[in-house]
């Protein structure tokens, strides 16, 4: 059997930047233990898989070691491969997921994603978030009705930049992915946000589209106001054009093809 595969990096116009995700798109779903097999071989954050349904796509995401239930960043690439590579017309690409329905659209030479938006409820601060990351949080929060990520807010965004976290302690940790964010101060956004996620395959996830369903309903309510600029400062570095439009969150941002392959089975 082969299989058509490709790579491209989201929220970014360089390459080299911003989160690199594989994608292949398949007629009929494969057995989901030789997708995981296919992911973890990859070895990136994310590996998208669609087939077409209806109006679209069904589409799912695994790492390399778990399927997850949404991926933001894969998502882009998907979208931006299915235009650039596989001659979708449409202005709008409408992908069927474990988290509903999601919407990629064209805006001149930005990609949107329509997403739901996600309530975060504080919760009290423990020390083993301190002991884990080296540095104290000054409030916590979990999104309402999941404890898959935990969500911790920093006094300025140097000290996320400058965090070197314990992943062992990390990993230990009651959540699959820690978001650490602080106000942009200094760095020409509203806010900045790094993940860590190394109980799911992933020590650090260089642009989180996922994350920023929650980050923008929090930093929209903090700074009152919906329209967002926002940086994930890992070291590769990405950046996202963010809008809270009621119960949905709109990222905009770019993606650029590195690779086009084929995979024997």
């Amino acid at each position: 059997m082969q299989l058509s595969i490709y790579q491209a990096d989201a929220f970014t116009s360089k390459l080299f930047k911003g989160n690199p995700a594989a994608y292949i798109p398949l007629t009929s779903w494969l057995d989901d233990a030789l997708m995981q097999q296919i992911a973890a071989e990859n070895n990136l954050a994310e590996t998208a898989f669609t087939v077409p349904a209806g109006n679209g796509f069904e589409l799912r995401w695994f790492t390399p070691s778990e399927e997850v239930p949404l991926c933001g960043h894969a998502t882009l690439v998907t979208a931006h491969l299915l235009w650039t590579e596989l001659g979708f017309t449409d202005s709008e690409i409408h992908f069927h997921t474990r988290s509903g329905e999601l919407i990629v659209r064209k805006e001149g030479d930005l990609l949107a994603m329509d997403f739901p938006a996600q309530k975060n409820s504080e919760i009290p601060l423990d020390e083993s978030y301190t002991q884990a990351l080296g540095t104290a949080p000054v409030k916590a929060m979990e999104v309402v009705g999941s404890n898959d990520q935990l969500l911790l807010e920093f006094p300025s965004a140097d000290i996320v930049a400058e965090l070197a976290p314990d992943f062992r302690a990390v990993k230990n940790l009651p959540y699959k992915g820690l978001i650490c964010t602080a106000p942009g101060d200094g760095f020409d956004c509203d806010f900045v946000s790094r993940f860590f996620a190394p109980a799911i395959g992933i020590d650090e996830d260089p642009v989180t589209g996922s994350a920023h369903t929650r980050l923008v309903p929090f930093w929209a309510q903090k700074l009152d106001k919906t329209s967002l600029k926002a940086k994930q400062i890992s070291p590769r570095g990405g950046e996202l054009d963010c809008e809270l439009k009621g119960e949905r969150v709109i990222m905009r941002g770019r993606a650029v093809t590195y690779l086009r392959g084929q995979i024997s089975l």
